[in-house]
């Protein structure tokens, strides 16, 4: 299990940076890319720390077959993962009428994106 990888997927996930997660818990954001990229194994408090910044409970960040499966099968990038959270966070706002425009609208960029 790669406990850096899954931060990082409900970081991305929740449309947050590394400095909204060092604001939220006093770490440094260094520390947290050293987590994120296996360098380092944080203790059971700093994941405690890390899973409030979250907003998550301590035990969703282990358990693998959640988030972690669904980023492996998807094999999203993190750009891809970061534009599709900001989507979906600001479609909450549409009503159905706009979602169907934003939806065309994806669907007429891809078919010209394509030629």
């Amino acid at each position: 299990m790669k406990i850096g990888t899954t931060i990082r997927g409900y970081r991305l996930q929740k449309g947050l940076s590394q400095g909204d997660i060092e604001k939220r818990t006093g770490l440094l954001r260094c520390y947290l890319s050293r987590v994120e990229n296996g360098h380092t194994v944080p203790s059971l408090d700093t994941l405690a720390k890390i899973a409030g910044a979250l907003e998550l409970p301590l035990a969703q960040l282990f358990a693998e077959d959640t988030l972690g499966r669904q980023l492996q099968s998807q094999k999203l990038s993190d750009d891809e993962l970061r534009f599709l959270t900001q989507i979906r966070r600001y479609s909450t706002n549409l009503n159905d009428s706009d979602r169907k425009l934003l939806l065309a609208m994806v669907k007429k960029f891809a078919a010209t994106a394509t030629r």
